[in-house]
């Protein structure tokens, strides 16, 4: 055991370097817990006459830093533990004389410092770069190892992968290029060269499992040394950074043609080129060429480059601070190379993240460039869109790498899904400033965020396009793919909106999305006129079948789904077209879906035992089901398998008894041997009962007596169980005269086939009992109008005028009275006695119409008529008889009538005024106390228990309802002309004072105290009736008093409305006085006052 050792600062672990060159091997590094027993250890991977000293962990214990003294150069080794393995992440290689030393950072994880003899100090500042890349293959650095795993083909944690590349030196930097046809991977180590490697297509890697591929160094006129920040602008043209004069490189020589350039940073353009003959399918290692093309020199520190996918040859570069250029190559340009400034892509701070999000449409020309700050800021354009961010990514929904959403993990350990429409757009308010929320808006299911279950894992890449999927790396190591809601829906969407409903279909099974989805997400009439290319691309009658049972009515885009209802469907793609079947319920998805589905079937899919089910299956799923046409598909078959000669027909059919057993599995067996007994096979009904498992008790004597019967007559019995009385109607009838009795029964049992028996009865004797059965039924359910009606169309006219009594049709009565020739006396008793029944019912109208017509009564009609208020009219039959008594009673009753109106008007007006000041100060308590709470900052219109209370109490002490000792009562507000109380609209419910509701409940009151349309013109009747009998003055009073209190009322109601939508305490323009002046303005051409006499105001 060595001298070299180290505590790691969570105190979990120790470091200590082992010795073993007696052994003939490398050193190792052995791990201890901090009771002294041996934990792990690795080897360095050096030779064996190697010494390792200054070995530290980091201040999170995620990394382990040492330096290894060789005898050609020293070298400084980063390890990283993941998974229970120790990768070496990076080795920066030092000359010998520069007895390099190091330490940590103590705050930063990521941030070393280097020193030498020399007097340089060197500092690191590492960013973890997520390496999958491209078509979501993934690449892990492990020394001189790059472990390659490509997660659309398998989901292999590290460090196991699916194959290895393995390189001269360890891996410095690396970057992939994933074209239509290549593959390529750069590679630049740790002694300054550059490695090549190409891959076949996804679709070729079959035969590369598990294997490892040794990778030859390219050939390089000129010793770049070790590439930062390597970039591909095109599948032959690399984007590296290095520097000269200065850093780690100096331990090997640099060729350069310019021995006096400056030192700096440069940005390298190098071509690639293979010199060898590459084999299809197979791993390219060797025969590569690197040659710089271009050299350009920067002022200051590379952060990151990041490729330009939507410009040929193009990369943006940030330098510290945020700052940010675009690099053109000559390819690009077809001249010079260019390096603009982009100041509006700018950061506000250095990102040591950065990616480019390739975006279509949106009207822009550039990519979204993000980047994300060591203090989890992400950066776009120079916005912060997330203050918390963890990391992102990318998706495509599409897979062509237009991206349409970026993926954001935050340090709460949420994941948001982001739409870029959202970003370019602004519109990032629904997403809660990507903080967890405490709980959800009332009515929504759905949260906008995902919760991450363990803490820290990160987003290492995603699967586009149908895939949809998240992959996710714990601390741990492992690795977890989730699949997110909203863009499994997206991919269902885009793929129907394309017309591929297989696809769709896949993915609504694998992830347990309801069928209905693909139905619903355009409307089920377009979804119609696509069944016909549905069910030919599916073909497969299992899923077809499935998917048959999953259909429902419900519209799931506006229920379940209702928060991706946005998600759009493509417009004019001709697969939507809509064109409904026909034979098609256009109000039933259910049927019209399974309509169109099964028209598919029979037109695309040959027949096969296989289809018919698949047929059986829509039909029994149908709403409601269609078994009788199911059952009529399995007659067809059970006739075929009783027929003696063989038809090669019957093999393209299930059996009756497995067509008859899916039926039943699918629907109510008692509901499948109703509609087997609706066939009227009698034999098919028991084929039912037996399998579905009945007792032959219940129904084997029902079937041996139906049997016995005659046709019509099992017929009609079949029809009675199974309620269809329409059909046993038009069976009974056909059956004959004998049988008159139960059709009369059956017509008398359920009324609603009277007007079928009707059509279906021919003879006149027969259709009068009818009529009369049917007014018997109307008149018992006290439908006296039409059943006197009927009663008259079968002449049965003592029951017609009894109907008509019954109802209070007086008029009737007395017709039908005259259609039988009714004796003068008892015409005479009949009217007395309507009369009487009138008065009773509160129409002393109609029963002086009857006294003055049919009795001749004139002092009681005329009391009638002053009764009934019809001042006018009893004035003139006063006039007609030339009756002065009976003038001056219809004079008294007038003006004993007036006298009381003028006083309940003058009371209404004064409860107007009592209940407006009454709402008026309501209003304003209520104003003031908003104010009030308003300045506590409190919330609008919320009070505590105290405040509410005290409140309430203030109110009560206000209130206008109480009078004398009758504490709590509210005062009648009905103002009546006539004893049946038809003055003003009736008051609805109680004032409670101080209640919330008490405003509101005022202003309804006042409303409701207007004068209703028969009181108007009651009071317009008895102003003339005055004027006609010499009371000018009278009626003058009358008018103006009603008038008064009218415009009262109405003013008031107005007054009220304009100030209950207003916050304003305004005393001078809310006054009654104010409003009473603006209505008599509109006197005149109001209809509301079309009762008053010009002459009288």
């Amino acid at each position: 055991m060595g001298s070299v050792v180290d505590w790691a600062q969570s105190g979990a672990k120790i470091a200590a370097v082992y010795n073993r060159e007696e052994e003939n091997q490398c050193p190792s590094i052995v791990f201890f817990e901090k009771n002294g027993l041996e934990r792990s250890s690795f080897r360095i991977n050096e030779p064996t006459h190697v010494t390792l000293e200054y070995l530290k962990f980091n201040c999170n214990s995620d990394l382990l830093a040492a330096v290894v003294r060789g005898e050609v150069f020293d070298t400084l080794k980063i390890w990283y533990f993941s998974n229970n393995h120790w990768y070496l992440k990076q080795e920066v290689r030092y000359s010998m004389e520069d007895k390099v030393k190091f330490i940590w950072d103590l705050t930063n994880p990521l941030k070393l410092i280097c020193w030498t003899l020399g007097g340089r100090i060197i500092t690191y500042r590492f960013v973890w770069v997520t390496a999958v890349i491209g078509n979501s293959t993934a690449f892990v650095i492990d020394g001189s190892k790059v472990l390659v795993t490509p997660f659309p083909l398998s989901l292999i944690p590290p460090p196991m992968s699916y194959l290895s590349l393995e390189f001269p030196s360890p891996v410095r930097d690396m970057t992939f290029c994933s074209k239509i046809s290549q593959n390529r991977l750069a590679a630049s180590l740790s002694d300054g060269s550059l490695c090549v490697v190409e891959l076949p297509l996804l679709d070729q890697w079959d035969e590369l499992e598990d294997q490892i591929f040794k990778i030859e160094a390219s050939y390089c006129g000129i010793n770049f040394g070790p590439l930062l920040h390597v970039a591909w602008l095109d599948s032959h043209v690399l984007l590296g950074v290095s520097h000269f004069g200065f850093g780690p490189s100096n331990c090997s020589k640099r060729a350069s043609p310019d021995e006096d350039v400056r030192a700096g940073y440069y940005l390298q353009e190098i071509e690639i080129r293979c010199s060898e003959d590459r084999v299809a399918g197979s791993v390219t290692c060797s025969g590569w060429h690197a040659e710089r093309l271009h050299q350009l020199y920067l002022e200051g520190l590379v952060i990151g480059i990041a490729p330009n996918t939507l410009s040929r040859c193009s990369a943006f570069v940030q330098l510290e601070g945020g700052k940010t250029f675009e690099y053109t190559s000559k390819m690009g340009l077809k001249r010079g190379v260019s390096l603009q400034r982009c100041d509006d892509m700018n950061f506000l701070s250095t990102c040591p993240r950065m990616d480019v999000a390739p975006i279509q449409g949106y009207a822009r020309e550039r990519p979204l460039l993000l980047g994300l700050d060591d203090n989890g800021r992400l950066h776009l354009e120079g916005k912060i869109l997330c203050n918390n961010c963890n990391c992102f990514s990318f998706y495509s929904s599409s897979g062509d790498g237009m991206i349409t959403h970026v993926i954001i993990a935050t340090k709460q350990d949420l994941l948001f899904i982001i739409d870029v429409g959202d970003i370019v757009h602004g519109q990032l308010e629904k997403y809660e400033n990507f903080v967890p929320l405490v709980k959800n808006k009332k009515g929504e299911n759905e949260s906008i965020s995902i919760n991450i279950w363990e803490k820290g894992a990160q987003i290492v890449g995603v699967l586009h396009g149908d895939e949809s999927a998240v992959i996710l790396q714990t601390l741990r190591g492992n690795l977890e793919c989730v699949f997110p809601r909203k863009l499994v829906f997206t991919s269902i969407i885009n793929a129907l909106a394309q017309g591929r409903f297989k696809d769709a279909l896949h993915m609504v099974r694998r992830h347990r999305i309801d069928f209905n989805l693909i139905v619903d997400h355009c409307g089920w009439q377009a979804f119609i006129g696509s069944a016909a290319d549905f069910v030919m691309q599916v073909n497969n009658l299992n899923h077809i079948t499935e998917f048959a049972c999953a259909i429902k009515h419900e519209n799931v885009m506006e229920a379940l789904y209702r928060n991706y209802a946005s998600l759009p469907c493509l417009k004019g793609d001709t697969s939507l077209a809509y064109s409904e079947p026909k034979g098609t319920d256009s109000d039933n998805k259910v049927s019209s879906v399974l309509m169109a589905i099964r028209k598919a079937l029979e037109e695309q899919i040959e027949e096969t035992p296989a289809r018919e089910l698949c047929i059986l299956t829509s039909l029994a799923k149908s709403s409601p089901p269609a078994l009788e046409e199911a059952l009529r598909r399995i007659k067809v078959v059970r006739e075929l398998e009783l027929s003696a000669a063989a038809d090669p027909k019957r093999l393209l059919y299930p059996s009756s008894e497995e067509s008859l057993k899916h039926l039943l599995w699918l629907s109510d067996s008692e509901a499948v041997f109703e509609a087997a007994l609706g066939l009227y096979d009698l034999n098919l009904a028991a084929i039912v009962a037996l399998n579905s498992q009945k007792d032959p008790k219940e129904f084997l004597p029902f079937l041996q007596e139906l049997e016995c019967m005659p046709t019509i007559l099992m017929q009609y019995n079949i029809d009675l169980k199974l309620q269809r009385h329409e059909s046993a109607l038009r069976h009974i009838i056909s059956a004959g005269d004998s049988y008159y009795e139960d059709c009369m029964n059956l017509i008398r049992k359920v009324p609603e086939l009277f007007p079928l028996g009707l059509q279906l009865i021919g003879d006149p004797p027969k259709r009068q009992q009818v009529l009369e059965a049917w007014g018997d039924h109307l008149n018992a359910t006290k439908c006296f109008e039409d059943a006197a009606t009927t009663y008259l169309c079968c002449s049965c006219l003592e029951k017609a005028l009894k109907a008509y009594r019954a109802c209070g049709n007086w008029m009737g009565v007395l017709t039908v009275a005259g259609l039988i020739k009714l004796g003068k006396d008892d015409l005479l008793l009949l009217a007395r006695e309507l009369s009487e029944e009138l008065q009773a019912l509160g129409k002393p109208g109609d029963a002086a119409t009857i006294i003055l017509e049919y009795c001749g009564d004139i002092d009681n009609g005329i009391s009638l008529l002053v009764e009934a208020r019809s001042w006018e009219e009893a004035l003139r039959v006063a006039f007609l008889h030339r009756r002065d008594d009976l003038i001056l009673v219809v004079k008294s009753a007038s003006l004993e009538c007036a006298s009381m109106l003028v006083g309940e008007y003058n009371e209404g007006v004064e409860k107007v005024g009592k209940y407006l000041t009454r709402y008026l100060a309501v209003r304003q308590r209520r104003l003031l106390l908003a104010a009030t709470i308003k300045t506590n900052e409190q919330s609008m219109g919320y009070l505590d228990d105290e405040t509410s209370s005290q409140a309430s109490s203030n109110f009560s002490g206000m209130s206008a309802y109480t009078t004398g000792t009758r504490k709590g009562s509210s005062a009648s507000t009905t103002v009546r002309t006539s004893t049946k109380g038809r003055g003003r609209q009736r008051n609805r419910g109680k004032i409670r004072a101080g209640s919330p509701d008490e405003e509101t409940a005022l202003v309804e009151h006042l409303k409701g105290m207007s004068l209703a349309e028969g009181a108007k013109c009651e009071l317009k009747s008895l102003l003339i009736c005055l004027v006609m009998l010499g009371e000018e003055e009278i009626a003058r009073k009358l008018q103006r008093t009603a008038e008064k209190f009218q415009v009262s009322q109405v003013a008031a109601v107005k007054l009220a409305g304009d100030s209950i939508s207003s916050d304003i305490i305004d005393e001078h323009a809310f006054t009654l006085d104010h409003y009473i002046q603006n209505v008599r303005k509109e006197l005149h051409i109001s209809d509301a006052f079309s009762w008053r006499s010009k002459v009288l105001v």
